[in-house]
């Protein structure tokens, strides 16, 4: 038996054909790349967005806070609160939720509607990721669970470093609006794509509330958490106010924003594939590069980025850096806590998702309140924070033949 199997309790589904399988596995890839680029298309369209709605960036950004608070409530309540709920259904439901809520940020007419819609969002995302993360290893044989979960957390990798370009990409095209509208379509598809593809799946066991919270004990968890607290937050209150950032710094325009923003993405798949590969040998170890890189790099771009090209590099190098966390922490919580995959899932999904609201609430002040640059030397401080955290705490150890 692997140790997948010892988790969950109950042997993954295998009755289906390797391609059936594959398939639920790519649903779930694009829910995951759906709901996370659905939370951060702000990040791109922060300045239409603020002039739409009669606010300023900082309370623009705050589009972003509120959904990444209520994701970072919901998740662990929603899995416990789905008991044995089938989780194709819970899917489909979350999906369906999410696509409302992107509706609505399409619509809004003022910043109350954006609000409510952007908190619609934040329930359909914190559910899906939570549960979708520990759902692979049900549909594809054993020898294939790694690489499986792997293309999962690649969707939210993914979504992380190119959502934001091309939503950023179709705002200056056809308008901010469109860019929710295309986000809501995409979410149609996820649907009908979960409910076609993926087989009924029931829950293998009942969470309570205080079995995830209960979590929060285990040394290596709680050192996981703390740094994914840390690198998120402080990347967040740099990223996203990166459109204001560029246009101050590097003083470029709509679509060279688009663009640098790509190379940041493109860089950032690189990372992903990078980084996941050296957190299966030693997480600690990649963190340590992950977060002295990204340190440097936010601190350096105010003083380095008036030139378009030396800007263009920095982006590459942030790119990679950071297009590396979720691979990395999410293999350091999986490997601290074997015998509860899916409750240290929803802890994670949780603790993201605060520390990117808390992120973009704190580059939002400091944008507000100090200047739009002081947002990168806020950033750059939290990224060494998860460097002197991950040097420090205890950290899990790889599986044998990792």
């Amino acid at each position: 038996m692997t140790q997948v199997e010892e988790s969950t309790g109950t042997p993954p589904t295998r009755q289906r054909s390797p391609l059936s399988g594959w398939l639920g596995v790519v649903a779930l890839a694009l829910g995951t790349f759906t709901v996370v680029t659905s939370e951060m298309l702000p990040v791109g369209l922060l300045t239409p967005m603020g002039e739409s709605l009669r606010v300023s960036e900082g309370v623009a950004g705050l589009t972003l806070t509120i959904t990444g608070l209520v994701a970072a409530v919901s998740s662990p309540v929603l899995v416990s609160m789905l008991g044995r709920t089938d989780r194709r259904m819970a899917l489909c439901v979350l999906v369906a939720v999410l696509v409302i809520g992107n509706l609505g940020a399409a619509w809004a007419p003022n910043f109350g509607i954006m609000v409510v819609a952007r908190i619609l969002v934040g329930i359909g995302m914190g559910g899906v990721w939570a549960i979708a993360a520990g759902l692979a290893v049900r549909l594809v044989p054993a020898k294939s669970v790694g690489p499986a979960t792997s293309l999962v957390f690649s969707g939210i990798a993914v979504a992380s470093v190119l959502g934001v370009p091309a939503g950023t990409y179709l705002g200056a095209a056809a308008g901010w609006r469109s860019a929710f509208l295309a986000a809501a379509g995409l979410g149609l598809v996820v649907l009908i794509a979960a409910a076609v593809l993926l087989p009924r799946l029931p829950a293998e066991r009942a969470i309570p509330l205080g079995g995830v919270m209960g979590l929060f004990g285990n040394a290596q968890v709680r050192t996981g958490l703390i740094v994914v607290g840390f690198v998120v937050t402080g990347h967040f209150a740099a990223y996203t106010y990166i459109r204001p950032v560029l246009e101050d710094v590097s003083g470029v325009g709509a679509g060279m924003i688009g663009t640098l923003l790509l190379v940041y993405g493109v860089a950032g798949v690189a990372g992903n594939f990078l980084a996941g590969a050296g957190a299966a040998r030693s997480p600690r170890k990649t963190l340590l590069v992950i977060s002295a890189v990204m340190a440097a790099t936010v601190i350096a771009l105010p003083w380095l980025g008036g030139s378009v090209a030396l800007a263009a590099v920095l982006m590459v190098v942030w790119g990679l850096s950071y297009g590396g966390v979720s691979v990395s922490t999410q293999t350091w919580i999986l490997l601290a806590s074997p015998d509860a995959r899916e409750a240290a899932s929803s802890l994670f999904v949780g603790v993201f998702n605060g520390a990117i609201a808390l992120g973009a609430l704190i580059g939002g002040l400091a944008a507000d309140g100090i200047g739009i640059t002081a947002v990168m030397w806020v950033g750059g401080a939290l990224a060494v924070g998860a460097l002197v955290t991950t040097t420090v705490g205890r950290s899990p150890t790889p599986a044998v033949g990792a």
